[in-house]
């Protein structure tokens, strides 16, 4: 079966090493009846070690001739192999709440993946993930540091991540230029019903955006009611919140616009 090419405008570095791939395969906590999605298998060196576990295995790859490699080197996947791009992909047409996910992902979209699944996180109980090891390090930084940002809070805030291991370019093929690592993240029982997440998105993405500047400057576009403890918050910069006083702006500014409606209606 001739193999394929890797594609430069779909970051594509296909992982050569099968201890690792088989590695990395052990590390999703899913019982064999769960329901697990693999995004980008590439030629399939994941699947192959997650098939025989998984049989209800699906697949969501977005390169043509990967898809006919995995038709014709996987035919057990028969229909479960999603043709389309992860962004464009709704969860909840092909999964069941509470599945898991896992893949080496395209490092030139690792961020946009993350939201998307921060956005369909009923379908994501777990997920194991290959990824950019400056991305890894964002994901799993603590508060106070330069690399703490916007992907940490929000995906701290939704799910336990552990930063499992540093990959070497050596590999991959072609090997990319950067270091690589693994990621495990499992959700977290998190009280929905006190915060949206647009409004959790909203309070992160503006306070980091101009992270150089207090919170009292850089959140000055958005409405806050008086809340205990404003005066020192206000007085800190992005990168030294806790998830938990995000949170609070987030409600915050969530029970603010309710009261805003409210009077509009």
């Amino acid at each position: 079966m001739e193999k394929i090419s890797p594609k430069k405008h779909l970051g594509q570095h296909f992982l050569t090493d099968k201890q690792l791939a088989q590695k990395i395969v052990r590390m999703l906590q899913a019982p064999p009846a769960a329901k697990v999605a693999e995004i980008g298998p590439g030629m399939g060196i994941l699947t192959q070690y997650l098939l025989p576990i998984y049989p209800d295995l699906q697949v969501i790859e977005v390169d043509s001739s990967a898809v006919a490699y995995l038709q014709q080197a996987f035919p057990a996947l028969g229909t479960r192999i999603i043709f389309q791009d992860v962004l464009k992909w709704e969860p909840a047409r092909s999964l069941v709440p509470d599945s898991y996910l896992i893949g080496n992902l395209p490092y030139n979209i690792s961020s946009p993946i993350f939201f998307h699944l921060i956005e369909n996180r009923q379908y994501v109980k777990e997920g194991v993930f290959m990824i950019q090891k400056e991305v890894a390090e964002r994901i799993c930084a603590s508060k106070g540091g330069k690399t703490y940002g916007i992907l940490s809070v929000l995906l701290q805030h939704y799910y336990h991540v552990k930063y499992e291991f540093s990959v070497p370019p050596s590999v991959f093929s072609p090997p990319p230029k950067v270091m690589s690592a693994v990621i495990r993240m499992v959700r977290k029982d998190t009280d929905e019903e006190t915060i949206t997440f647009q409004a959790l998105k909203t309070v992160v993405k503006t306070a980091f955006n101009q992270r150089r500047k207090t919170l009292r400057n850089s959140l000055k576009s958005l409405s806050f009611a008086s809340f205990e403890g404003e005066e020192r918050i206000y007085t800190l910069r992005a990168e030294a919140l806790s998830l938990e006083e995000f949170v609070l702006l987030a409600r915050n500014l969530q029970n603010q616009a309710s009261i805003k409606e409210e009077n509009e209606c």
